[in-house]
């Protein structure tokens, strides 16, 4: 499987805690910061849930 390139474009104040987590475990904490995760089932559910605050490129 390929990789993706996710980054974080959109603030994650005022969102619930649960997509905090889920932006961190990304590895995404400022807006701009960058991160290449596996193109896997668990990476694509983790994306759904903050798909409003990321963006989402193929590495």
């Amino acid at each position: 499987m390929a990789d993706i390139k996710v980054k974080l474009v959109k603030s994650l104040i005022g969102s619930k805690k649960d997509q905090i987590a889920t932006a961190h475990a990304l590895g995404l904490r400022k807006i701009g910061d960058e991160s290449t995760q596996p193109n896997n089932p668990q990476t694509q559910g983790k994306v759904k849930k903050i798909s409003h605050l990321i963006e989402v490129t193929e590495a």
